[in-house]
């Protein structure tokens, strides 16, 4: 049997959806460039790590409410424990859930074999998975572990800029431009070729007044 159901979506919903997204892509950004400070930036093995205590502070204040759970765990053998956690949050007025394992080396004794302390390698299994978790979704402590969100927003001069030559062609193109640049779709990646060609048709149709 055939659904010929339509969803149909008023101007109102989508202006609110769009304005969520766009406060949601806001804050992440902000907090993706937020620089860690040195004090809570460590090493081990040559390789940086953020420390917990920081992740979950900066979690308090820009996603209050957030909460971890430890979904399943196991061990691999005698080799690692593997923690499979679930991350909530609020996002600006919306709750969202993301999940992440992660595994620890279980530490043994040279030579007996027997395990050093698997407390606390439960434990770190649990601190690893925490993190990722909140470096993945929340983008905390992004400067660090280099997962940095690329900003292709246009600086407001670049857009005065090409508002401005696509105006000299029509008001449809600058009605066009100005979505393309509202949706993102027009951005810091493909912004030169654009102006460029939107020069071009500019020209061409100056050369077309100037022949008449």
């Amino acid at each position: 049997m055939e659904n010929n159901t339509q969803i149909i979506v008023d101007e109102s919903t989508l202006s609110t959806t769009n304005k969520i997204r766009e406060s949601i892509t806001a804050k992440h950004k902000k907090v993706s460039f937020t620089s860690t400070p040195a004090p809570f930036v460590k090493q081990r093995q040559g390789q940086d790590y953020v420390e917990i205590g920081y992740m979950r502070e900066i979690a308090d204040k820009e996603y209050a409410g957030w909460s971890w759970e430890i979904v399943k765990t196991e061990n691999l053998g005698s080799a690692a424990y593997v923690v499979h956690g679930r991350l909530k949050w609020y996002d600006e007025g919306i709750w969202r859930t993301g999940d992440m394992v992660a595994a620890h080396r279980i530490q043994t004794k040279r030579g007996t074999g027997d395990f050093v302390d698997i407390g606390n390698d439960i434990k770190a299994a649990n601190t690893d998975c925490m993190k990722k978790a909140m470096n993945m979704y929340l983008n905390i402590a992004d400067d660090v572990y280099r997962n940095q969100i690329e900003d292709l927003e246009l600086s407001d001069e670049d857009k005065n800029e090409i508002l401005v030559i696509a105006s000299e062609i029509s008001e449809s193109k600058m009605e066009q431009i100005h979505k393309l640049i509202k949706d993102q779709k027009l951005n810091t990646s493909n912004y030169n070729g654009s102006l460029s060609k939107l020069k071009r048709e500019r020209d061409k149709l100056n050369e077309k007044d100037t022949s008449k």
